[in-house]
């Protein structure tokens, strides 16, 4: 992602800014350029990533899933009320990202912001992309709460028992 500073770090300046480096002996300037378009899809990526963040979001989706992840089987067919249950998701967390979206910037238009987001697909950052993909992806959105669902039921992947810690310090080894 082309952004100024981490996400959430209130240090949002979208691609098309001067930053200005400083090494031992020289100032170096490094200076990128960008389209308007360009500039606005990625103040919303992460205006998204802000709101995708926010615990009001993540207890919305959690508890969304918690609702209906026990009807998700992983059989190759699917059942008929996934549909409604996709539609519902989509209904719900859409509409809490809009109104996010339309309190940071007046006039955002979701639907042309996903036409652009097949765009710049390639330039999205791996999770949020992934959760963007659970809006139109059906496939995604039923992969979410299969996993969702093994973590429910303990079969997730562990990786604790591959662990081992062992201490640096020498004095903490014991000489017989």
């Amino acid at each position: 992602m082309r952004w100024g500073g981490p996400a959430g770090c209130g240090d949002r300046r979208p691609i098309g800014y001067a930053v200005k480096m400083e090494t031992s002996d020289e100032e170096n300037f490094g200076v990128a350029i960008s389209s308007p378009s360009d500039a606005e899809f990625d103040a919303v990526v992460g205006y998204l990533e802000d709101i995708i963040m926010d615990d009001d979001f993540q207890l919305i989706q959690r508890s969304f899933m918690e609702k209906h992840y026990q009807e998700f089987d992983d059989s190759e067919e699917n059942k008929l009320i996934y549909t409604s249950i996709f539609n519902e998701y989509i209904c719900l967390v859409e509409k809490h990202i809009e109104e996010k979206l339309l309190d940071r910037i007046p006039g955002f238009n979701m639907t042309a912001f996903i036409m652009s987001l097949q765009q710049h697909k390639d330039e999205m950052a791996g999770d949020i992309f992934d959760m963007l993909l659970t809006f139109t992806d059906f496939v995604a959105f039923k992969e979410m709460f299969l996993d969702y669902r093994a973590e429910k039921e303990g079969r997730s992947l562990d990786l604790s028992s591959g662990l081992v810690v062992t201490s640096l310090n020498k004095s903490s080894i014991s000489s017989s």
